[in-house]
Formats: structure tokens, C-alpha cells, sequence
């Protein structure tokens, strides 16, 4: 089956400038919930902005349920949302007058959805937009997002400036979406790392304007693992290595690495050594995001096949 999202050779500069978007390659399948993290400047937005048809790549193909957004025809676009991350609402115009207009362009427009999610979040519909925090001007779009029922959803920072209560409800409608069955797929983009342990059944990392790394949240959670081996020697025997490494740095007798370990067994070797202490964490993605980027070498995928790599 033909992946819903495709970014294929993706690469993107302006100005002449240095590449935002240097090759990026991206799948996502129907019904998947894929969450994109990556530092500031990495080319994020421009990935999504680029997949939307709002901006044009230099090089590479990007395509939203097999077609290019760019050139898309009306009834195509129907079946895609977006919300970016400087939304900008008609503030002059309250919500149930952006809802009317919306729903003569979407034939799926659920109004009777919209209310109840309006409802929940306490967001009234004759509230002019103005009159609403920077949170709740937030959820009011992605509120009006999700009435479209797309079949895809594109989400650019959509927790940016909730608060708690606000992101937890967030995230709850949206699982409750995923959970009706309907096949919606959900791309995001988020540095809250928390809210994707929660959604996300992929993450990919990526770095410099390319995916650097993929996987399933679960086999993130369940092999990546912070290592550190102190030495009763003022220096770790010549040529150690850490199995599964991924990123390693030594300083003095201590060895650190951010390694992938699918068995414990895989560290038998180690704890066998002499005068080798050995300490293993389990990890967060917040903290394995953290300790992805405290390195500067780009390695492969984090994934099930840990010999295909990106970049």
C-alpha cells in the first residue's frame, strides 16, 4: 500500500542560501500518528509547509494521499487540514461565522463535532476570535481543523502556548479521533516530547534539513538506553567500545554512550571486565532527544532495521 505521506529527495534553500531541506525522505501510512522533533532551524516547518503546497521544493517530490499539493484540485485539499504554527485567524470574526464559511468548502464539515469539541474546550462559538487568549485562538483552529473529518491531519507546534488542562484535552481528542476507526492519519511537529510518548506510533529525528532517524515510540522505549562505564584505570582499555552505541564520548575513565540495546546480554561482555562499573537508564524521548543532539555526528536508524541508515 501507497504510503498517505511521501517526501522523496526533498531539498529546499532560499535565497541562495544554505539548504533548510537537504534530501529528506519521509513515509507515513494511513492511520499512523507521526511525530517529527528536531532542534530549531532543522526545517521542520519547511518540510511541512512544502508537503502542504504552500511552499515549492527546489528538488524531490512531496505528496499528501498520492497527490502533490501544490497542484491539487479543491476536492483533493478537502481531505487534508493543516494548522500552522503562526495560525492566523480573522480576529474580527467569531467562531460560529468561521465555521459557516468553512463548511461551504468541505463537504465532510461536522458541525454537530465542531460544537461538542467547542464545548469541551470552552470555547464559545460567538466569541469573536480577538477576544481569546493566544492558547484558545490555538485551539479554535484546530478545533475548525478537525470539523473538516480529514483523512489527514498536518499539525505544526498545536500545543504551542496551552497551558496543562489545555494540552491534556488536546491530546485526548485526538486519541478519540484516531479511536473512531476512520483511518486519519496525523503528521506533527512538536518539542513537546511528553504529548508525543502519548500519540505518536512513529517518531523521526531530523537534523540539518534530513530524517538522521526513525522508529517505532514502543521499540524507542523498550531498547534505547543511556550507558555509562567508570573504570578502575585511569583510562578505558584501548579500542572499547560500548555494543549498540549509537553516540559515545569519553572522559577520563568514564565512558558514556546513547546505545540501543535489544538484550541485556548484549552488556555480559562488559560486566564481565575487571575494575568496570556499569550503569544503564532507561530513557524518555525527551531525554533521548537530549541526548541525541549533546553529540555532533549524525548516525543512522533507531528503528527495527538498525543497518539501513538516512543520511
Amino acid at each position: 500500500m501507497a504510503p498517505v505521506v511521501h517526501l522523496c529527495s526533498v531539498s529546499k534553500s532560499f535565497r541562495g542560501g544554505p539548504s533548510v531541506l537537504d534530501g529528506l525522505e519521509l513515509n507515513v501510512n494511513r492511520g499512523e500518528v507521526f511525530g517529527l522533533i528536531g532542534r530549531n532551524g532543522s526545517g521542520k516547518t519547511t518540510a511541512l509547509r512544502i508537503l502542504m503546497g504552500l511552499l515549492r521544493a527546489d528538488h524531490g517530490t512531496a505528496r499528501v494521499l498520492g497527490r502533490d499539493m501544490w497542484e491539487a484540485d479543491r476536492r483533493h485539499r478537502q481531505r487534508v487540514a493543516y494548522v500552522s504554527q503562526s495560525q492566523q485567524l480573522p480576529d474580527w470574526l467569531p467562531i460560529h461565522e468561521l465555521a459557516r464559511s468553512s463548511s461551504l468548502l468541505y463537504d465532510s464539515w461536522d458541525q454537530p463535532f465542531l460544537t461538542e469539541i467547542l464545548r469541551r474546550w470552552n470555547l464559545r462559538a460567538d466569541q469573536p476570535i480577538s477576544r481569546l487568549s493566544g492558547g484558545n485562538q490555538r485551539l479554535a483552529a484546530i478545533a475548525l481543523a478537525l470539523a473538516t473529518r480529514p483523512e489527514v491531519l498536518v499539525l505544526d507546534e498545536p500545543a504551542a502556548g496551552l497551558d496543562p488542562i489545555a494540552r491534556r484535552d488536546l491530546n485526548q481528542c485526538l486519541i478519540e479521533v484516531l479511536g473512531e476507526g476512520t483511518g486519519c492519519t496525523i503528521v506533527l511537529s512538536t518539542h513537546l516530547l511528553a504529548d508525543l510518548e502519548r500519540l505518536a506510533t512513529r517518531v523521526g529525528i531530523i537534523e540539518e534539513g534530513r530524517l538522521v532517524a526513525e522508529g517505532a515510540v514502543e521499540e524507542w522505549q523498550r531498547t534505547m538506553r543511556r550507558i555509562q562505564i567508570v573504570f578502575s584505570q585511569e583510562h578505558p582499555p584501548r579500542d572499547f567500545s560500548i555494543p549498540g552505541a549509537i553516540r559515545s564520548r569519553t572522559l577520563g575513565p568514564v565512558v558514556s554512550a546513547l546505545a540501543r540495546i535489544e538484550d541485556e546480554s548484549q552488556l555480559d561482555a562488559i560486566r564481565a571486565m575487571d575494575g568496570a562499573r556499569i550503569y544503564v537508564f532507561p530513557l524518555t524521548l525527551e531525554e533521548l532527544f537530549v541526548d541525541w543532539f549533546q553529540g555532533s555526528t549524525t548516525l543512522g536508524n533507531l528503528g527495527p532495521d538498525p543497518d539501513r541508515h538516512h543520511g
